[in-house]
């Protein structure tokens, strides 16, 4: 690999609570504690630990939470791009509380505005999602960008990761959904996605929906602890999930998307193969590979995605 990963989108920190004011936090009050995230960036920390050179274009400040950001990412290995660490810039958070089952709900404090975004030249992959793609002014940004790599050698995937307390209008949002999706090359969505975003329309409907375009080869759509779904223009496969202890759901998701790139990377299927020999079950075992990084997140407290090793001694 001649050039890293490129991840666009937010870093910002998950202030997560029990919801029940027993926890223990990094002030050590109100159950809650502050904890690096943000569903781009807890990607390129996933892709770093799986030992994939990344480059994460974001945006957060200089002030307390934005310092626990820095030494976060650059402690994993995170590469940022010139311009992401902005002393003017106030750093976002998210606050995530937990109900009974450990699943997190979100209330967001954010804005977005991306540094100039670029190519390096061997990129193999370029992700982007969740809250980037819909907040303005960035989100633009983002939309004129995928759009100019129709030519370029490089694969690009999206995670919309649908935030309905940031843009309730479902109807307008697939909509958005859909520009991004017709320049990426892979979707990957939640089930919950699916229900807010379609309601009543199946897992392989909505495939079909994002399949029709030229660019788009392949569709994936997380489950939870059903596993996932994995649907290309050749194959489909269902992946179960393992038996595990769930402690939170916080970065399950972002853990799956970044074992998927990484998976599809270690098979030669990024840059400008574009996924280009992506057989049944070449797709069976990246989402495989995707649903067992993910159970490892679900069994720890935050978005701690597993490094390759980890991997490894837990699945083998």
């Amino acid at each position: 690999m001649t050039a890293p990963v490129l991840v666009i989108g937010e870093a910002l920190v998950d202030i997560v609570s029990s919801g029940n004011g027993n926890g223990s936090g990094r002030n050590g009050k109100n159950g809650s504690k502050a904890t690096p995230g943000g569903s781009p960036a807890n990607v390129a920390v996933g892709l770093a630990r799986l030992g994939l050179p990344t480059e994460l274009v974001t945006r957060f400040g200089t002030d307390p939470y934005g310092d626990q950001l820095g030494a976060h990412l650059f402690g994993n290995g995170v590469q940022l791009s010139p311009g992401s660490v902005d002393p003017t810039f106030r750093t976002s958070t998210a606050t995530a509380t937990l109900d009974a089952a450990g699943v997190a709900s979100y209330r967001f404090d954010i804005a977005w505005e991306p540094p100039a975004l670029s190519l390096r030249r061997g990129c193999p992959a370029v992700h982007t999602g969740s809250i980037a793609t819909v907040l303005e002014p960035g989100a633009a940004a983002i939309r004129t960008f995928l759009a100019s790599l129709a030519d370029q050698p490089v694969t690009v995937t999206l995670d919309p990761n649908a935030r309905p307390t940031i843009t309730p209008d479902a109807e307008s949002t697939w909509a958005a959904v859909r520009v991004l999706a017709a320049s990426a090359d892979l979707v990957k969505l939640s089930d919950e996605d699916c229900e807010f975003l379609r309601p009543g329309m199946t897992p392989d409907e909505i495939a079909a929906e994002l399949l029709s375009v030229d660019r788009t080869q392949c569709v994936v759509i997380t489950r939870g602890g059903e596993g996932a779904i994995g649907i290309s223009r050749s194959a489909r496969v269902e992946v179960t999930a393992p038996a595990i202890k769930v402690v939170d759901t916080v970065g399950a998701g972002d853990s799956f998307m970044s074992a998927l790139i990484a998976g599809l990377q270690s098979r030669g299927l990024l840059g400008e193969v574009r996924l280009n020999g992506l057989d049944a079950q070449t797709l069976h075992d990246v989402v495989d590979y995707a649903v067992k990084a993910a159970a490892i997140t679900c069994t720890r407290h935050g978005a701690d995605p597993p490094t390759a090793a980890e991997h490894t001694a837990t699945w083998g």
